[in-house]
């Protein structure tokens, strides 16, 4: 496995370089744009852009030792599938006398753009994110900031730096031939709009094509961060177009109990009329009645994992994997027995 990569962060030289300016034109078009002229603040602007750096605004002497904070940025932390990798991050970073600061994206590239902004310019000395897809200005930021970056929730052959997470198409892959080795054969799915969850959408679609012989699965998406009255809206919409639907999979154990519930409210028995599988694995699924089949991600383990890669790039020492698959389970259950 390769090592890690060293990256070393973007500087007002950077930009003076490619913008053909000083070094103290640069710091006054970033401070007092007014005393630059049009063309040479347009240029100075262009080089930032093009090399993603990010002013410190911890400068001046405001720093008298160096920063052992870590930041993390997650799209929510109003729903708990996170929860888990949070406190394993909190606990891990802890252990080493690390400081964790959190920020909440939302599942808009423009929001995360305007934190990542933020965060590097209080340079912290490593940070984590959810997911791989990131805007061209956010990549260049993150590019430029020359620190330990671990992408997390997802992989990609060529993250920005470290990741650690999972395929989310070869869930979906599995959720449709569970549904297959249970006799379903007309599924559908009630999903999130985020790209994660079209991504899983994605595996499960080219399942049953190949496992059910289906060109077209019924999908009803529904806004993320996705609620249990957006799964009980799903599978009504899914009914009024596909009433013979006997399995559904929904982006979330929350989005799952929705459609329980909607299941319930009109008479159809679970699993005998209408299996339901989930995702995340929370709390209440193997609570309710009946229990909720669905998909467990370790969430703490990518935690801990992240944790260390950073405090090890952070005190001077090589990461021998900087990339991680945690992998999947299917934890069956009585929604789809």
């Amino acid at each position: 496995m390769a090592k890690s990569r060293k990256r070393t962060a973007a500087t007002v030289k950077d930009v003076a370089k490619l913008a053909g300016v000083s070094a103290i034109t640069v710091s006054r078009a970033l401070n007092s744009p007014d005393t630059v002229s049009a063309g040479t603040l347009k240029r100075v602007r262009r080089a930032i852009e093009r090399t993603g750096y990010v002013p410190n605004l911890l400068a001046g002497g405001l720093r008298s030792a160096r920063s052992k904070l870590v930041a993390a940025v997650v799209p929510t932390v109003a729903g708990p599938v996170f929860l888990d990798t949070i406190q394993a991050l909190t606990d891990a970073l802890d252990e080493h006398g690390y400081q964790l600061m959190l920020g909440q994206s939302g599942y808009r590239t423009s929001r995360e753009d305007a934190l990542l902004h933020a965060i590097i310019g209080r340079r912290p000395v490593g940070m984590v994110l959810t997911g791989m897809v990131h805007s061209e200005q956010g990549r260049r930021r993150l590019l430029g900031a020359g620190i330990p970056i671990v992408e997390t929730w997802d992989l990609a052959p060529e993250p920005i730096d470290m990741a650690v997470g999972f395929d989310h198409e070869r869930i979906g892959e599995a959720v449709c031939a569970h549904f297959h080795a249970c006799g379903r054969r007309r599924v559908a799915l009630v999903s999130g709009d985020d790209e994660r969850a079209h991504r899983r959408a994605k595996g499960f679609m080219r399942a049953a094509r190949k496992l059910l012989l289906r060109a077209q699965v019924p999908v009803h998406w529904i806004p993320a961060p996705a609620t249990l009255a957006a799964g009980r809206e799903g599978l009504a919409q899914l009914l009024a177009r596909e009433p013979r639907i006997d399995a559904v999979w929904g982006s979330s154990d929350l989005v799952a109990l929705g459609v329980l519930t909607e299941a319930h409210q009109r008479g159809i028995a679970v699993p005998r009329d209408l299996a339901v599988v989930g995702f995340g694995d929370l709390q209440f699924a193997a609570g309710v009645v009946p229990a909720i089949t669905t998909v467990r991600v370790d969430g703490a383990r990518i935690g801990r994992t992240a944790a260390h890669m950073i405090i090890d790039r952070a005190e001077g020492r090589d990461v021998t994997a900087p990339i991680v698959d945690v992998g999947f389970s299917l934890v069956v259950r009585q929604s789809s027995a």
